[in-house]
């Protein structure tokens, strides 16, 4: 149980806004937080799905979901600080769901509003045969667990492919951290780009 002298709350909101798959058309998102074992969900929802929605008809065509994200943890020490992720999936032309691609990005952890731009990539089969099988098949590699994604080890020996971006916002706000002795600095508005060259192990700057 932890103690009210040492806990500090973490309450976030923002949206899953849009994304761009430009060689794609009806695509849904999956999300999921997963953080550390001393961080507790005392409200909101840690999982979810987005609608369906189709690639715009103008020049920019996004895929626009608006879909909203809205959870508070509390914590005793910032180990395991939350990491969003986010599965896209549509359906192919065999009418079965596939993977468009994953991403995955840590909570900002400065409050105020900031926007992620986060690339997508979907792993790739080891060898040309895997490929064709699974072209036949029409069935693509998946991640059995996509908490894996938010996990250092491991990753870097999967083989990706980038493929488009998804667009989350976020607005963080944060009580009793410096009661704990950690002082962060609010944003009013920070755009955070994560390096399209990282694929999964990718990592975030800020720029304010």
């Amino acid at each position: 149980k932890m103690s009210q002298s040492s806990v500090f709350l973490l309450m976030v909101g923002g949206q899953i806004e849009s994304a761009e798959f430009p060689d794609f058309d009806d695509i849904y998102c999956k999300y999921c937080f997963t953080f550390g074992p001393d961080w507790l969900v005392t409200s909101g929802l840690d999982e979810g799905l987005t609608q369906v929605t189709k690639k715009s008809r103008d020049d920019r065509q996004q895929f626009v979901w608006n879909f909203p994200l809205d959870i508070t943890f509390k914590t005793t020490n910032p180990f395991g600080w939350p990491q969003l992720i986010v599965h896209a999936y549509g359906i192919d032309a065999f009418g079965t769901d596939v993977v468009r691609g994953y991403g995955v990005t840590h909570v900002p952890i400065t409050p105020g509003r900031h926007k992620i731009r986060i690339p997508m990539f979907v792993p790739e089969s080891s060898s040309q045969l895997q490929k064709l099988t699974a072209w036949i098949l029409g069935r693509r590699p998946e991640y059995v667990d996509v908490r894996v994604l938010a996990q250092g080890e491991g990753r870097e020996v999967t083989r990706v492919r980038s493929q488009g971006f998804l667009t989350v916002s976020f607005n963080v706000v944060m009580k009793d951290m410096k009661k704990l002795g950690y002082d962060v600095i609010p944003s009013e508005m920070s755009t955070s780009v994560i390096p399209e060259s990282v694929g999964p192990n990718s990592g975030g700057t800020t720029e304010t």
